[in-house]
């Protein structure tokens, strides 16, 4: 008896799932994830990142299960698996939804292409986010963002299962599979069924503190959606969550309390961002070698020749020496989460006063952000980076922002227990305390490793001065000018007209800080 295969990936739920639906229209389906050997050795991963895909798999279990279907969890390269099941239980179909991830994936889908051309199997994928493959240009794709947001969502299907050939064994564990081991102990559990429950919570109520409470580190935690790993690993889709917000601010159409118009207001500032989200993937899946090189070319050579591993592991390890960038680092190591200006001012700190190249930093960096999207994450590295060519130069004073968005110091003395016997005055800036204070308060504020307080790697206004100096002079190059036109016209947001109007869409850089969730 014929049957088809629903290959899941990025997309772990039953709710708005394309590629699930029109399988369970054809008959029998096989539930199929693929623990691939080659993916979860890659640098840009970690274990925090297996553990949450497992998590999410054993809802999914439960979920399909409910519905009629086993889900098979499989270890192996996915075109030797392919090969196995279509040998003892030959299908006609692969169902799937369309990734936008990293190098590996994206060769990798290639192959599972050529395997389905090759074995006679309907190669079928479904957009999830609002990204279109080979997108000509960038004018048209406002509107099949819309259209696709637009759409109904999928409904669960009732399935009939199809079962795998063999038994397989459990998932391996993550050190079997050489995984980066990384798992903070307070990051966020994968679930579908969790991901609903925290868009319904910041829906009905944490949107009020969105507008306004995102850019602190201190109340960011709840006045951020925290969607944002749900939405990387498709807990959620994009669809319902963009559907479900538009639903609400129709309910507050005719708002008439203050809290209902914070509510309002936060709503739609989430909602452009939910945007910006999706257009942010597309600019990697039009130019997939972000990833790894200078979107701008004329770029290139600026930070590569001076790379300096002192300043990288005083980054990674926290010791930087300038409190809010070590106090954003220990809470990424704890939770796995930072907000978006926490994020923006971290990578500045890394590629301007301490000069580092963005690709090592982001690979860091992605391993520890639960809700890595290598979308809008490297695209993110290089706008803070100032290697776009188009982008205004982001650079974030990490002494001033610990001034005003940290002012009363809580935050940096959370993370960084050492701050909390430093007084107000010398918080921001505890290497310049008297000597003879240090003394009195067992503090000791030096180079070595033992320090309880590390000295800063280098002078931040000379390292800032500089850097700035060294890539202003480099844009202002002609040839480095000349090549920022076709970087636009390529990736440049397109601002629409207002409704009835003829002019056609503008080509505007992206000025906006992503905020990831």
């Amino acid at each position: 008896m014929s049957y088809n295969v629903v290959w899941f990936k990025r997309d772990l739920r039953v709710h708005d799932h394309a590629a699930l639906c029109h399988a369970a229209r054809q008959g029998r389906v096989l539930c199929l994830y693929v623990i691939e050997p080659s993916y979860w050795r890659q640098d840009d991963v970690s274990s925090q990142h297996y553990g949450f895909v497992l998590e999410s798999l054993r809802d999914l279990y439960r979920q399909l299960r409910r519905l009629g279907a086993t889900l098979h969890v499989v270890t192996g390269e996915v075109t030797e698996v392919l090969t196995r099941l279509h040998q003892l239980a030959p299908f006609e179909g692969l169902y799937a939804h369309e990734e936008t991830g990293n190098d590996l994936t994206f060769q990798r889908d290639k192959a599972v292409g050529r395997w389905c051309r090759q074995h006679g199997v309907g190669w079928h994928e479904y957009a999830q986010f609002g990204v279109v493959r080979r997108l000509a240009s960038l004018d048209a794709w406002q509107s099949a963002w819309e259209k696709h947001m637009s759409a109904p969502t999928w409904p669960e299907p009732d399935l009939k299962d199809q079962p795998l050939p063999w038994q397989e064994p459990p998932p391996p564990p993550a050190m079997q599979l050489g995984i980066r081991e990384l798992d903070p102990p307070q990051r966020q559990r994968g679930r579908e069924t969790l991901g609903l429950s925290v868009l319904h919570d910041f829906l009905a109520d944490r949107c009020a503190q969105y507008r306004g409470g995102i850019s602190s580190p201190l109340c960011a935690p709840e006045a951020c959606s925290r969607l944002s790993p749900y939405l990387a690993w498709g807990n959620v889709s994009m669809r319902h969550v963009v559907q479900e917000t538009r639903g609400q601010l129709h309910a507050l159409a005719g708002a008439s309390t203050a809290r209902d118009e914070r509510r309002r207001k936060g709503l739609n500032a989430f909602t452009s961002r939910l945007y910006w989200h999706c257009h942010f993937i597309q600019k990697l899946e039009s130019e997939p070698e972000l990833e790894w090189r200078n979107l701008h070319r004329g770029y290139d050579g600026l930070r590569e020749p001076d790379w300096n591993p002192a300043h990288f592991d005083a980054l990674t390890q926290g010791r930087t020496g300038w409190p809010l960038v070590d106090a954003c680092v220990a809470m990424l190591k704890e939770t796995g989460w930072l907000n978006f200006r926490m994020r923006a001012m971290l990578v500045s700190a890394a590629a301007y006063p301490l000069w580092l190249h963005w690709r090592p930093v982001g690979l860091w960096l992605a391993r520890h952000f639960l809700d890595y999207e290598p979308g809008i994450h490297w695209s993110q590295m290089q706008m803070q980076s100032g290697t776009t060519g188009i982008n205004t130069t982001r650079v974030y004073n990490p002494i001033k922002q610990a001034q005003d968005q940290d002012p009363q110091g809580h935050f940096v003395r959370r993370w960084l227990p050492a701050l909390r016997r430093v007084p107000d005055t010398w918080l921001w800036e505890p290497w310049r305390m008297p000597p003879d204070l240090q003394t009195r308060l067992s503090l000791r504020v030096g180079p070595d490793p033992d320090a309880d307080i590390p000295l800063p790697c280098v002078d931040l206004s000379v390292a800032l001065r500089t850097s700035k100096a060294r890539l202003h002079a480099l844009r202002a190059q002609p040839e480095v000018r000349a090549g920022k036109a076709a970087i636009v016209e390529k990736h440049g947001s397109r601002q629409q007209p207002h409704a009835g109007s003829r002019r056609a869409p503008t080509r505007v850089v992206d000025q906006l800080n992503l905020e990831f969730d």
